[in-house]
């Protein structure tokens, strides 16, 4: 098997798969470092400048590990941009069959059963919100994961998110009539079930604030 330095190197796989790539010494050495620390279970703090093409000094690794493997970024951009773009390259580029998941926060998927609440009681303030509720249902139908971020169009803080997204107030869990089709569920099954998942930093310490609880 190739080593992760070799397979960022010129004639790696990645070289083969990505117009234009060109090994970098330093993205090597970080992947080596990476690598070295997967396979020893130990800690590893790395710093690297700009370019240095980091996202793919740990992915190239970590996908090679074998290892169930979490990565956290800092924002949701970050996070959808490293599993809808960053991680199929490295994974295609490998020819590795490793499943990969995302997870966020549940306010980051629509629940269906407060959507039909939200249509039901119509309490909207504007115009506009009653637009964004019709463009919301329509998108409810075609939608397979339920994130939010695929109605681009909708601002992230668009009073109306509220509407039809739930939280740990108001969420019915088994009780819900919808939860068979829970976005929510099905997220966290597929999690449970990927070998590299990606997540962000808040519900990555959320998740350790409730397992220090005792509730994780």
């Amino acid at each position: 098997m190739l080593s992760s330095r070799d397979i960022l190197g010129a004639e790696g796989p990645l070289a083969q798969h990505i117009p234009a790539f060109a090994p970098r010494r330093p993205q090597q050495e970080m992947a080596e470092a990476v690598e070295k620390a997967i396979a020893n279970s130990s800690l590893l703090i790395a710093e690297a400048g700009t370019g240095t093409g980091k996202t793919f000094a740990y992915l190239v690794p970590a996908l090679l590990s074998g290892e169930k493997i979490i990565i956290s970024t800092g924002t949701k951009n970050l996070q959808d941009q490293l599993f809808h773009k960053d991680l199929p390259v490295v994974r295609d580029a490998l020819g590795i069959p490793v499943t990969v998941a995302m997870l966020k926060g549940r306010g980051n998927y629509l629940c269906t059963h407060r959507l039909d609440l939200a249509e039901e009681q119509g309490r909207f303030t504007s115009r506009k919100q009653v637009d964004q509720l019709l463009r919301i249902r329509s998108w409810s139908g075609r939608t397979r994961s339920g994130d939010t971020t695929e109605m681009g169009d909708i601002p992230e803080d668009a009073p109306i998110w509220s509407m039809v997204t739930s939280n740990g107030d108001n969420c019915l869990g088994q009780e819900c009539p919808d939860f068979g089709d829970c976005h929510v569920m099905h997220a966290r099954r597929k999690a449970q079930e990927a070998d590299v998942l990606v997540v962000n930093h808040h519900l990555l310490f959320a998740d350790m604030a409730l397992r220090e609880e005792g509730f994780g």
